[in-house]
C-alpha cells in the first residue's frame, strides 16, 4: 500500500499548485470585475504571496510552499490559498496521532512522511456572501499512503438554493466515480465539520474525506482531483448572485458571530490544524484560516 512512485509524488504535488493557480486567477477576477453594490468603490484586493518553510528539528530542508493571503478587498474580506509540499520524520506527538487515527505499525520504526496539499478559507465582505473551506492532500509514510479532503459551506445568512447549488454541484463530480459517493462524503462533512460543544454543525456541509486509500492509486488521485475541480464551479456563482446584495447592522453581527463559531472550530478540533502545529510548519500558514474579525457573546 505505500510503493507510491517518486513520479506519482511529483503529480499529486503538481496538481495542487495548479489548482492553486486556478483558485488565486478566479477571485482576482471577482475582485476586478465587482461593479456594482456594497464595496464596488473600493480599491480591489491584490493576494500577498509568501513562501513557507517547514522547520525541521534538525534544521535540514523538510520542504515548504506558497501562502497567498488577500486582505480588505471589494469582494474578500481576508482570503488565504496555501499550497506545500514537506517532508522529513514526524515527531512522537504526530506518531501517536496517526498511529490512533490509522492503526499504522511501524511509525516509530521509520517515522519518514511526505504531505502536498491544498488549503483555502475564505470570508467575504458582504454577509450575504458564504465564506468556504476547500482543502484537498495526500500523504505518505513508508507504511501507508491515502488522499484526503472536501469542500463546505459556512454562511452566516443562509439561502437554500445557494445550499443546494453548492451541494449538487458536488454530487454531480462525484457521480461518475460512484453514485452512492456524494452520500457518503456528505455524512462524512456532517460528522466532522460539527462543533459538539456547540451542538451544531459549522455551516450548511459539504463532502470531506480522509484515509482514502482504496489500493487504486491513480483512482484515488483523480477523484481528489475531481473534488478540486468542482469548488469554482459550487462557489463562485453564489458569491456573484450575493456581491451586489445591501446589508445592515444586524447582518454583519450575525456574520461575525459566525465567524466566532468557525474560530472555535478551526482551533479545537480541526485535525489539519493541530498537525500543521505539531509538526512544525509555518504557523502564519496554518492558523490562516482564521477570520480578521470575529465576535462571542
Amino acid at each position: 500500500m505505500s510503493e507510491v512512485s517518486e513520479l506519482q509524488k511529483g503529480m499529486a504535488s503538481a496538481w495542487f499548485m495548479s489548482l492553486r493557480d486556478d483558485i488565486v486567477a478566479e477571485f482576482e477576477r471577482l475582485e476586478d470585475t465587482h461593479s456594482s453594490g456594497p464595496f464596488s468603490d473600493c480599491a480591489k484586493g491584490e493576494f500577498e504571496v509568501s513562501k513557507t518553510k517547514r522547520h525541521a528539528e534538525d534544521d535540514q530542508d523538510a520542504g515548504g510552499g506558497l501562502m497567498s493571503v488577500l486582505r480588505g478587498g471589494r469582494v474578500f474580506e481576508k482570503v488565504g490559498v496555501n499550497v506545500s509540499t514537506v517532508h522529513g520524520e514526524l515527531g512522537e506527538q504526530a506518531q501517536n496521532a496517526m498511529a490512533a487515527r490509522k492503526g499504522i505499525a511501524g511509525m516509530k520504526e521509520d517515522p519518514r512522511f511526505w504531505a502536498s496539499g491544498i488549503s483555502l478559507v475564505a470570508h467575504m465582505q458582504n454577509p450575504h456572501c458564504p465564506a468556504v473551506h476547500m482543502n484537498t492532500r495526500m500523504f505518505w509514510t513508508p507504511h501507508a499512503w491515502w488522499f484526503g479532503g472536501g469542500t463546505d459551506l459556512n454562511p452566516c445568512l443562509e439561502y437554500d438554493d445557494d445550499t443546494a447549488h453548492f451541494h449538487d454541484t458536488l454530487k454531480m463530480a462525484l457521480d461518475p466515480h460512484d453514485t452512492r459517493l456524494y452520500q457518503e462524503l456528505k455524512v462524512w462533512a456532517d460528522e466532522y465539520f460539527y462543533i459538539p460543544h456547540r451542538n451544531r454543525a459549522r455551516g450548511v456541509g459539504g463532502i470531506f474525506m480522509d484515509d482514502r486509500s482504496t489500493g487504486a492509486w491513480d483512482k484515488d488521485f483523480e477523484l481528489t482531483k475531481d473534488i478540486g475541480r468542482s469548488f469554482l464551479p459550487a462557489y463562485v456563482p453564489l458569491v456573484e448572485k450575493r456581491l451586489s446584495h445591501e446589508w445592515n447592522d444586524s447582518d454583519k453581527n450575525k456574520q461575525l458571530e459566525h465567524r466566532g463559531l468557525y474560530a472555535e472550530y478551526n482551533l479545537v478540533y480541526d485535525r489539519g490544524t493541530k498537525f500543521g502545529l505539531t509538526t512544525g510548519h509555518d504557523a502564519n500558514a496554518v492558523l490562516m484560516s482564521l477570520p480578521p474579525m470575529a465576535k462571542w457573546h
